[in-house]
Parts: structure tokens; sequence; C-alpha cells
């Protein structure tokens, strides 16, 4: 059974420290909520770490950028983990080619600085790198057929850089790169993951969290805040972290009410039909 608690301090005591999401979570693609930012603020002047952990496409350098952009300040924070990061320390091995073909925005170029690999057209491309689509705002996963088709043929894996299905930029909600891969997939493709809810960033982050900590932290005493069942619940329970489901983010529709309180009577039904088992819920992070 998932304990439904009044706020993030209620588990003062029980860890160390804490990854948070971003979108959903933290903000809305627009601006950062007032309660999670009081409420990691709070977690911190407790003497808890806070780790951002996001399956943005970017590095940590270019996440901190947009945090700056949004007016979100530093103090919420000790250090952020993208799925851009575990991407980037992936393709640092070789292992995908040296030529890729990218699918995504400009503002996600920053995943090729430091990195020795060519931008290249499909035909020439060792690999697909996605980020998400090209334009999120018009663009739908059918748009990419064809390019899923040449792809397959071709034999080249599709990178991954952000499992996400789908994201809510204020009120609109958008897809992402994880929709494009999952589409390429049942095209008969091979995709390749390294954000949630897979390994790779949570094994990045209990790196990052052990040199702010200067001592290794048990999973036990870090708990993971999300509002993705299949990314943020998922990854958590399967990589042994405790989990925090903030119902307000991607169920807000049918999990929270018009006063903005977390439905506790559908909330058990929801959870079991999205196969999701996290240890406690908050309508938001407060």
């Amino acid at each position: 059974m998932t304990e439904i608690i009044d706020s993030l301090a209620d588990t003062s005591g029980d860890y160390d420290a804490v990854l948070c999401d971003l979108w959903g979570v933290y903000h809305d693609g627009i601006r950062p909520y007032e309660g999670a930012v009081s409420a990691l603020r709070g977690y911190r002047e407790r003497g808890g770490i806070v780790a951002l952990l996001t399956n943005a496409p970017r590095p940590d350098f270019s996440v901190a950028k947009q945090l700056e952009r949004m007016g979100a300040p530093e103090d919420t924070h000790d250090l952020i983990v993208t799925s851009g990061d575990a991407t980037i320390a992936a393709l640092r091995d070789g292992n995908f080619g040296a030529r890729a073909y990218h699918i995504g925005p400009e503002r996600d170029y920053d995943l090729f600085e430091g990195l020795d690999i060519e931008r290249t057209a499909l035909e020439d491309a060792d690999f697909i790198l996605c980020s998400g689509l090209f334009d999120d705002g018009a663009e739908t996963p059918e748009d990419y057929a064809a390019t899923y088709e040449t792809a397959r043929e071709r034999g080249l894996v599709m990178v991954c850089a952000n499992p996400d299905v789908v994201v809510d930029r204020g009120e609109r909600r958008i897809w992402c790169g994880g929709a494009l891969a999952e589409a390429y997939e049942k095209a008969g493709g091979e995709a390749r993951y390294f954000g949630k809810p897979h390994r790779p960033i949570y094994d990045l982050a209990l790196e990052k969290i052990a040199t702010q900590a200067g001592r290794s932290i048990d999973r036990s005493r870090i708990l993971a805040i999300g509002d993705g069942p299949a990314t943020d619940v998922k990854g958590a329970l399967e990589n042994g972290f405790d989990c925090l489901f903030i119902a307000g983010g991607l169920a807000a529709e049918e999990l929270v009410d018009a006063s903005g309180a977390l439905r506790a009577d559908t909330l058990e039904p929801w959870l079991a039909a999205h196969d999701a088992a996290p240890q406690k819920a908050l309508a938001f992070l407060r």
C-alpha cells in the first residue's frame, strides 16, 4: 500500500539524499513550482543532498542554464544528473560509431560537445542519436515512418537520449524522444536507452552523490521523486530506491481534484493499472 504523506519534510531522517525529477515535479517546462522550490530548500537546510535527476537529453551544464532562464534558484539543489550525461558517457566508449544522424532540435547540440562524433545524413550514419523531435510543437512520431524504415533496413541502432514518451509544457502535452524510440522498435529497429528507468543514469547519480557527500550513500538512504510510472517509479524500484510519486504531474487529471488534493480513492487503482507501487505519494511536491 502506498502511503500518502503531507510533505517532503515527513521523510526527514529517513533519507540522506533525494533524486528529484524536473518536468512535472520541479517545473512545468516554463517556470518552477513554488512548493517544490520550498520543499527542496528545506530538505537541504536539514542536511540532505538534492540531485535533480532528469531525462533531459542535454548535459548538466545545459540544463542548469535552462533552469536559470526559468528563474529557478540555485539553492534548491546540489547537483544535476541528466539522461544526456549518461548518453554521452556511453558514446565516449565508441561502441556505436563515429557518425550520427541526429533527430532532435538544435537546442540539443550540446550532446555533441567534447565528443569525436560527426553529425551526418541518415544514409552516411553509423547510428541514430535521438534527443527528441525536430519540432515537438508540430510533429508526431508517425511523421518519422520513412526514417524508421530506412534506418531499419540499414541496421542502425537508435541511441535514445531521452526515454520520456511525453511531458507537459505548461498546459500542452508534447512528444519526446522515447516515443520515437518505441515507434522505431515497433518498426523492427533496435533502440538503446540510458536515462530513467534504465540503470546507467542511476549509477551516474550514485557516483555524483558520493562525490558531493564525500562518502558512499546506500541506495536505501536515497529517495527518488517523480511523476512518471514508467520512468520515475519503475526506475527507482528496479534500481533499489524508495519512491515518492507525485500525482499532480502527468496523472493530474485522473488523480488530483479541483482543490489540488490527491484523490486517495483513485490512487491505488490507478497505480495498479500502471503496474507501479511507490512507497509514498503526494499531490504536488511541497
